[in-house]
């Protein structure tokens, strides 16, 4: 019986994992339009910051920030505000990237992979599903569980978001034409900025 208990709570855990990280959100958003604009060679370091900075954030969030929203909730407010002035900059860089193609290199860069971890404390989905994922699958903040739920998202997040990247990548051709180029830059960024009022 605890066996099948066991299973059935990694089966949820590894679904919630799948759909959380597969769904759109500032991480995929801007993955889509880094791989549009850049290419999939020179947007790996996005992917690979996204995936390790959200499980690292699971394990730091599991083991004792978690406890911090819950002494202070003015932390709720202050992470509000700097999101969303963060996320409202990042959506004007990518509604004014340059061309994905021909012999100029274009405008601005793809971020790096430092960057990608560091996006992940102001991202508020991130933070919506971490706490979620300890809440749910590791209450007691055990370690041992901490780690599993850390592990799970850590496999799982990685090649769901990346899914995002190659269908920009895919979308290269077609926005070789500079107004193309430009209504995708646009509406990318209006999806970044609308995932955003979604999650507060």
């Amino acid at each position: 019986m605890l066996r099948s208990m066991q299973q059935t709570t990694f089966a949820a855990l590894a679904a919630f994992a799948l759909v959380s990280s597969i769904t759109p959100g500032p991480n995929n958003m801007m993955l889509m339009a880094s791989g549009a604009n850049f290419g999939l060679r020179r947007t790996v370091p996005h992917a690979l910051g996204v995936g390790f900075g959200f499980t690292l954030m699971i394990v730091l969030v599991g083991v004792g920030l978690m406890g911090l929203f819950d002494l202070f909730p003015v932390l709720n407010l202050v992470l509000k505000i700097i999101s969303v002035a963060y996320l409202s900059w990042l959506a004007w860089k990518i509604a004014n990237a340059g061309a994905p193609s021909g012999g100029d290199s274009p405008r601005g860069r793809p971020m790096s992979f430092g960057q990608a971890v560091l996006f992940q404390w102001v991202n508020p989905k991130a933070w919506s599903m971490a706490l979620t994922a300890i809440a749910l699958y590791a209450p007691d903040r055990n370690i041992a569980a901490v780690l599993l739920v850390a592990a799970i998202f850590g496999i799982i997040n990685l090649p769901s978001t990346s899914l995002w990247a190659v269908m920009g990548v895919s979308l290269r051709g077609w926005l070789s034409s500079p107004a193309r180029l430009r209504a995708f830059n646009w509406t990318m960024a209006a999806l970044l900025v609308g995932s955003l009022a979604l999650l507060i």
